[in-house]
């Protein structure tokens, strides 16, 4: 993998390093920059150019300018390595200077051309005239949203680390001139879970990328190819058998070695593109390219990092490769295991143990995001497997999601996702061993309180109901710390912990129970459960999400549960149930405190003194029946926005 995905790098770099540059330090830009005069005649390896989209200002005096949307003009915050963009107006138009050190209007420089006016996106730079997002949206699909070179991040060297530098017309013309061939072709969809961008003139997954990234992935593709035929020389001179059954079909011989290889490269590429696109976003606080997915969802970015993948830093592809290696470093080399790309709903297992972690509703589009890696890896990989590439898009109707989009409303889309759970538990149920329960992890919030019905959540009641339906009793809750804060998690209102269902099958002679018993039972057991769930360090803002474990054993723990009319007491009515007998009991935990006293008391055994995420506050001060904006009014804590 080291080897041949530094020959690919460098191979790469023949066909399209033309369209990455080193940038010569003159005398001239030496001048008003101290920090340039020892690299003065030294050519630098340009590491990212800093790009911001523009539109036509709405304004008719400057109808002819592209003005910037820009969210900051920062370019370092680094304490010591401050730098910054700093926009001049001249006559009917403008230019950009980069300037190390504090600005002097710090607050302008750290929102760049941001509109603080609501309903207003941006301001026109020129004229100080509010862009409405509708007015941007026009634009973009107008075809009028350019984009225009800001700054570049170069290599000093040992002891100059980053360098930022003013871009030249000859480098922008240079990113503008590349021309790919054979790129995908493939359309966007129309809506999706996560998705912005559709409304801002993107309609084909080639329009998030550059003509000089898509240049880049292109060529690494193509490589690809090149490189599966070199391996099969090199391993057939290296005396493995010129056995020629391919990879997919069990070969072991050179051209299987060849399609090993390579499928770890093209999983390299895709990789790639993660970060080599116009979406992802520049750190100002570590001086780098922050990868396109922080978050399961494509968002709009306005500015954006555009890396060289040959200037041996994040998004050299090379780097990547040697990740992708230091992986597979790690892999057992003495067990052997098999994947198949099954539908739960129909697959045959024989009896098995079963583990399973299923979709969550309507939290993620998985489909429709597995596109953006898609279309690379088929373009690479093709050639290698070509049943798994078989279409020009990740398959999507039998999707396991709840997306109204696709169903025509949110009520079919309930029904659909109802049902196929139902029917992929079933398949569960039927064929996992007798000796072993299954678990299922299950991470998705309650989200849903209203003063009527308590709090419960429409992903959890038809997915609870779709494990009952399936004839599974849930025996028990396993929390365990399987999240991290990190990645594409970071600072998002997530869970700490996964919460496990434990799973048998129903007692064939589970008996009937009142709501009044059910509530009894209720009562008795999830006070000993909660104290256990809490010995067992699990976060405060997890325990509504654990309860639920212990609180629907006791549910499905009858046949059925009737209320005072004979009528079944539905899971939706069973989980407010659960978490109003949860707030009960850690309502007495706490004695006589008030709801905010009781929020401060699990933020406290949460974060200490520290600063934490918004998000652990608001689903706190849901498990609490208080709010955020009480909590800041009453002096408890206050917000401030995270450095980017």
């Amino acid at each position: 993998m080291r080897y041949y995905g530094q020959w690919m790098r460098d191979e790469a770099e023949k066909r399209i390093g033309h369209l990455y540059p080193k940038v010569e330090v003159t005398a001239e830009m030496a001048k008003e920059r101290p920090d340039l005069k020892p690299l003065i005649s030294r050519k630098l390896t340009v590491i990212v150019c800093l790009w911001a989209r523009t539109v036509k200002s709405p304004n008719p005096a400057f109808a002819d300018v592209d003005v910037p949307l820009a969210t900051t003009f920062m370019l370092s915050t680094r304490a010591g390595k401050e730098a910054y963009v700093e926009p001049v107006i001249e006559g009917g138009s403008y230019r950009f200077t980069v300037n190390l050190g504090m600005p002097k209007d710090a607050a302008a420089a750290k929102y760049g051309t941001k509109s603080g006016t609501s309903g207003s996106s941006f301001f026109c730079l020129m004229s100080g005239t509010p862009l409405p997002f509708e007015y941007l949206r026009q634009e973009a699909k107008a075809g009028r949203m350019g984009f225009r070179l800001m700054a570049l991040v170069a290599e000093g060297g040992r002891g100059s680390g980053r360098v930022y530098l003013l871009p030249t017309l000859e480098m922008e013309a240079i990113a503008r001139s590349a021309q790919p061939q054979d790129v995908p072709e493939t359309d966007l969809p129309k809506k999706a879970l996560g998705f912005r961008i559709q409304e801002y003139g993107m309609t084909q997954w080639r329009d998030l990328f550059t003509p000089r990234q898509l240049a880049s992935l292109t060529a690494l593709s193509d490589l690809v190819k090149d490189v599966r035929e070199r391996v099969t020389r090199d391993a057939l001179n290296a005396g493995l058998p010129p056995e020629d059954k391919p990879l997919d079909v069990g070969g072991a011989g050179a051209r299987a070695y060849a399609d090993a290889i390579a499928v770890y490269l093209g999983l390299t590429v895709s990789k790639s593109s993660n970060t080599i696109n116009a979406l992802a976003v520049w750190s100002t606080s570590r001086e780098q390219s922050v990868n396109l997915f922080s978050r399961q969802a494509i968002p709009m970015a306005w500015d954006f990092p555009e890396v060289n993948p040959f200037a041996g830093a994040a998004g050299d592809f090379a780097l990547s490769a040697n990740s992708v290696a230091k992986s597979l470093a790690n892999c057992p080399a003495n067990l052997s295991g098999v994947a198949y790309q099954k539908d739960a709903q129909n697959v045959i297992l024989g009896r098995k143990l079963v583990s399973t972690d299923p979709p969550y509703y309507d939290n993620i589009g998985y489909a429709d995001l597995s596109d953006f890696f898609y279309i690379w890896l088929r373009r690479s990989l093709k050639p290698v497997l070509p049943d798994l590439f078989a279409t020009l898009a990740v398959p999507k109707a039998e999707e396991l999601i709840a997306t109204p989009y696709r169903h025509g409303s949110r009520e079919k889309a309930e029904a659909f996702f109802l049902g196929g759970m139902t029917q992929a538990m079933h398949r569960l149920s039927e064929q996992a061993h007798p000796g072993f329960p299954v678990t299922i992890y299950y991470a998705f919030k309650q989200s849903e309180t209203n003063s009527k019905e308590g709090t419960s959540s429409t992903g959890w009641e038809t997915f609870l109901e779709a494990v009952i339906d399936a004839g599974f009793g849930i025996t028990g809750t396993w929390p365990m710390r399987t999240e991290r804060d990190q990645g594409v998690k970071t600072g998002k209102n997530v869970l700490a912990s996964s919460i496990i269902l434990v799973c048998r099958p129903h007692a064939a002679n589970a008996p009937v129970a009142t709501r009044r018993e059910f509530l009894t039972a209720l009562k008795a057991e999830l006070p000993a459960a909660l104290k256990h769930l809490q010995r067992s360090n699990i976060a405060p803002v997890d325990l509504a999400q654990a309860a639920i474990g212990p609180g629907m054993a006791v549910y499905t723990r009858y046949a059925k549960v009737l209320d005072a009319e004979g009528k079944p007491v539905s899971v939706r009515d069973a989980l407010a149930l659960i978490n109003q007998t949860l707030d009960e009991a850690l309502a007495e935990q706490e004695g006589d405190f008030d709801a905010d006293s009781r929020w401060a008391l699990a933020w406290f055994e949460h974060a200490g003194f520290d600063a934490g995420e918004y998000g652990v506050a608001e689903t706190l001060s849901k498990a609490k029946n208080t709010s955020v904006d009480r909590m800041v009014e009453a002096g408890a804590f206050s917000l401030r926005r995270a450095a980017r």
